[in-house]
């Protein structure tokens, strides 16, 4: 699988560690260790992923991944010295994909890289033929799985691969709902565990990017202590 990778990691040993484990699957690696040495890195070359520390010399990596999202959507994955929740559902409120927590398995990085990388290849592949069963209308939002486009009243919703997947599956089974530990599996392919906000947050920010309010939203509904359901 061939891919660009950023690195981004104060710590020599943590990156050097991550580069031997990314370059043997035969990724491409740009390592740094400054958020502005990455910044400008992002903007000087075709990115396919980042993986951000959340502690950097300079910017922070929350600062960072804010800054790439502004302007990509390649996937972001945050690692973190800390088990506080906050800080992982800090990550993914301003737009990180997935996080690990220091100290981590190589082999489990390399693992999550591959499968975001397959969903990022997904979601950017070109001229996919459509027919009737990868398009879904309901009430304004039409969502495409073969051009990975979505639309709400006509204007195109800017979702991330993870996003767009999670859409996809509560819009392709509307009307029933599914459990977040459901969602979780489907979507990032892992053990749901317990205590895990990944999707809450996620929701969030569908719900934000689609204009809706959190209290009586539209669209995605949360049947609580079951899961969500669009209906």
């Amino acid at each position: 699988m061939d891919a660009n990778i950023l690195i981004v990691d104060d710590e020599p040993e943590i990156a050097d560690l991550v580069e031997v484990y990314l370059k043997s699957e035969g990724f491409t690696v740009f390592k740094f260790s400054t958020g502005t040495q990455a910044l400008a890195c992002v903007h000087s070359q075709h990115l396919d992923l980042a993986i951000l520390d959340v502690m950097l010399p300079d910017i922070s990596g929350f600062t960072l991944c804010s800054e790439i999202r502004k302007e990509y959507h390649f996937p972001v994955l945050m690692l973190t010295a800390k088990v506080d929740d906050m800080d992982k559902i800090t990550g993914l409120t301003i737009g990180a994909d997935d996080y690990i927590t220091k100290p981590f398995n190589p082999l489990e990085l390399t693992a999550r890289v591959k499968a975001h990388l397959r969903r990022y290849t997904r979601y950017n592949e070109p001229n996919k033929p459509a027919d009737s069963r990868d398009i879904l209308d309901f009430n304004g939002l039409v969502i495409n799985r073969a051009t990975h486009e979505c639309w709400l009243y006509d204007k195109p919703l800017n979702l991330t691969p993870i996003e767009f997947d999670i859409l996809w599956m509560l819009f392709e089974i509307r009307g029933q709902v599914i459990s977040a530990e459901r969602l979780f599996e489907s979507v990032w392919g892992e053990k749901y565990l317990d205590r895990n906000n990944t999707v809450m947050v996620h929701i969030r920010r569908l719900r934000e990017k689609m204009g809706e309010p959190s209290r009586n939203p539209r669209f995605i509904k949360t049947v609580w202590g079951v899961g969500y359901k669009i209906d």
